[in-house]
């Protein structure tokens, strides 16, 4: 993820612009370059980390765990030179450090991935 575009105490947009130089592309597909699913759910989550990390006092002391998806859907592909844009919400407030987001990813747009995302807020030990 490259940028954070906009947050708010229940939904954050980011920002990942996809380049050819992104090393997944060689084997993904070879001459027909197209950004693995997994990946842009990967992305999603970090951009929904960092909503669920605004809720805390000190963020720099956790860590947010992904605990599951659901209702992924993969709508179009995504190919070097798209920008992704994520768009995250709460589905209701932090309970309990459990964090539930909805996240749809575009580009152009377009929606291109959508999911339902749980994450886990953990105070991390000093170190």
């Amino acid at each position: 993820v490259d940028k954070i575009l906009d947050l708010t105490d229940t939904r954050v947009v980011g920002l990942k612009n996809v380049t050819m130089n992104e090393p997944f592309f060689a084997g993904h597909f070879p001459g027909a370059p197209v950004m693995p699913g997994v990946l842009i759910v990967e992305a999603m989550a970090q951009v929904g980390g960092i909503l669920a990390l605004s809720k805390v006092p000190d963020p720099e002391n956790y860590l947010t765990y992904f605990l599951k998806i659901n209702n992924v859907k993969f709508k179009k592909q995504v190919n070097p030179g798209d920008t992704l844009i994520f768009d995250l919400s709460l589905d209701e407030p932090i309970r309990r450090g459990i964090c539930a987001m909805t996240g749809k990813a575009y580009v152009n747009g377009a929606l291109v991935t959508e999911a339902e995302l749980m994450a886990q807020i953990v105070k991390t030990k000093n170190l």
